[in-house]
């Protein structure tokens, strides 16, 4: 599988080769096939500009999921693009307390999961996003890939 990993912002280290443990971790766990897939770090400024662009939305979030290729629709599989601006993550555990890099994990395996068919637009879509979230944070602890 070919993970891409791209870091444009600098208020958070990226551990690159971790990351791409996580994410093949994550996308076995669920069972998905998948060739390719790419993950953004970003910063507050492009996660918003994006945001603004394909939601309308200028404010800055946590992380945006672009879908690609269907499961069954073709033989190689691109899995899509998630953008993760871990400066939302900084500002969400400093209100709420957490640990900053648990959050742009649990931010990363939220995007993966939108790729892999998740939605938390009904409240029972949410609901189901956040059990797969813990499922797969636990997993990931079991593997020591996340505290």
């Amino acid at each position: 599988m070919q993970v891409d990993i791209h870091n444009s912002q600098t208020s958070y280290p990226i551990d690159s080769e971790r990351l791409r443990r996580i994410v093949e971790a994550s996308i076995a766990f669920e069972g998905q096939r998948c060739d390719e897939v790419s993950l953004n770090y970003v910063d507050k400024e492009e996660i918003g500009v994006l945001h603004a662009e394909h939601f309308d939305d200028p404010s800055p979030t946590d992380c945006i999921s672009f879908p690609m290729d269907d499961a069954d629709e073709e033989e190689y599989r691109v899995l899509g693009e998630v953008f993760v601006c871990p400066a939302v993550a900084a500002e969400y555990v400093a209100e709420h307390g957490g640990v900053v890099d648990q959050e742009v994990i649990l931010y990363t395996i939220h995007g993966l999961l939108h790729l892999m068919g998740y939605d938390d637009i009904e409240t029972d879509d949410r609901m189901e996003m956040r059990a797969a979230e813990e499922r797969h944070m636990t997993h990931l602890k079991g593997l020591g890939l996340c505290a």
